[in-house]
């Protein structure tokens, strides 16, 4: 330390100080929202905390310091507990007969607002999920319109409420629907639906989720005018009710004895406590064949993923894909998936 440059003793300072704070975000996932609200705001932080971890363990590797292993031990255990924030290998592409394909969007209304300045939004999602075939597709931020015509799809559950704008969820299939619900969460317009699909001798149960937002505008210059104390409670009560939302969804979830598969755009990071308890033993597609970020949301600075595919233990994941169609605030991702016989 003594024979430290001044700007070499300040980065060992923050350097020791970001450590920290991403060793206390690990411990989050297994932390109740409720319980330790101030807390798991930290847990949206985490994959900035990973890259800048990276960046002093790289300054020391340059520099052939020993103050190297700070951060490299810390990168070690987030790679042991929870996997790569980057995943290097390429995405799997395994063809098999018995795969199955199946799609998340979060549509944000089919650009009701335009708040994408660009024509017919609503057709060209339409023309690229015809393109891309899926056999499933979970939708979220639906808005049934004229316009929208997903009629290649030959099964369909949709849950739409609202009085000024009619949205929800729906799910779509190519395989036959034999039964459906929904999961309502009180005083929200989120909500999980659910369908029972029938393909060959198999019944698969599909959930699709979507948790409640921050309902935060991302737009770095609006966010530097915000209230940084308004903006920790807000996230802090969203993370409260997701939660809650999540234990609703649990209950259902843990009274079904098929072979399921859920999707949603859970608006929290892999990071989270709600990923990891909707997670449970089931498999995330994308880092068992995806590769990059993954990223799902469009934030201009950093590539976020808050949208999912799990997937049963039973299904081989074959392939992943996350998509870079910028039609909407999400980016829309699909899963290969073939069931093991």
């Amino acid at each position: 330390m003594k024979k430290l440059s001044t700007i070499s003793k300040a980065v060992y300072l923050v350097n020791i100080l970001g450590a920290i704070v991403l060793l206390l975000a690990y411990a989050l996932p297994f932390l109740p929202p409720r319980a330790f609200a101030v807390l798991s705001v930290l847990s949206l932080s985490v994959p900035i905390l990973i890259l800048c971890n990276v960046l002093f363990f790289l300054y020391w590797l340059v520099k052939l310091q020993r103050h190297l292993f700070i951060s490299l031990a810390v990168l070690i255990i987030g790679q042991i507990v929870f996997g790569s924030l980057y995943k290097f290998s390429s995405s799997l592409k395994i063809e098999s007969p018995n795969n199955i394909k199946v799609m998340n969007y979060n549509v944000r209304l089919f650009n009701l607002y335009d708040w994408i300045p660009e024509k017919n939004i609503d057709t060209k999602i339409v023309d690229f999920i015809k393109a891309e075939a899926p056999d499933i597709l979970c939708i979220q931020d639906y808005r049934p319109t004229s316009k929208v015509d997903l009629s290649f799809f030959k099964y369909k559950f949709e849950k739409i409420s609202g009085n000024k704008i009619h949205n929800g969820q729906v799910i779509l299939s190519k395989f036959p629907i034999i039964n459906s619900g929904s999961l309502e969460f009180p005083n929200t317009a989120n909500n999980a639906i659910f369908a029972d699909v029938v393909k060959g001798k198999d019944t698969i149960r599909i959930y699709n989720i979507h948790l409640q937002s921050l309902k935060i505008d991302t737009d770095v210059e609006k966010l530097k005018k915000e209230s940084t104390s308004r903006l920790f409670k807000q996230v802090e009560n969203t993370f409260k009710r997701q939660q809650f939302q999540s234990e609703i969804f649990l209950l259902h979830k843990n009274e079904c004895h098929y072979k399921m598969i859920i999707c949603g755009d859970f608006n929290n990071t892999a990071y989270s406590y709600v990923y990891r308890k909707i997670k449970g033993d089931l498999n995330d597609t994308f880092k068992k064949g995806g590769n990059g970020f993954g990223r799902t949301y469009d934030f201009k600075f950093f590539p976020v993923r808050i949208d999912y595919i799990f997937a049963d233990a039973a299904f081989a994941v074959n392939g992943f894909k996350a998509y870079n169609q910028h039609y909407s605030d999400h980016y829309p991702i699909m899963s290969t998936l073939s069931l093991e016989e």
